[in-house]
């Protein structure tokens, strides 16, 4: 969890709302010790996936056997079984 001081947070705010809004935890510090955490409010990061998520589907997907034909392929294949 990245932690920064008060004078850090206030030179990379913007920054930093956007990584809370991205689903990390920010801690800002005064001498040293955590004093506040920044998080989304309810909302504000819905319908945007983290990027600690998208890094975890696309591994995911990587591992997923080849198909030998497309995803259209099947799909027809199956429409046309069942009339």
């Amino acid at each position: 969890m990245p932690r920064y001081s008060i004078a850090e947070a206030k030179d990379r705010l913007a920054a930093l709302v956007d990584q809370a809004i991205a689903g990390e935890n920010v801690t800002i510090t005064r001498d040293g010790a955590p004093v506040v955490e920044l998080r989304p409010t309810r909302g504000a990061g819905e319908g945007r996936a983290s990027s600690r998520l998208l890094d975890e589907i696309a591994e995911r997907a990587r591992r997923l056997p080849s198909l030998e034909r497309s995803a259209a392929e099947i799909i027809r294949e199956m429409r046309d079984e069942y009339p």
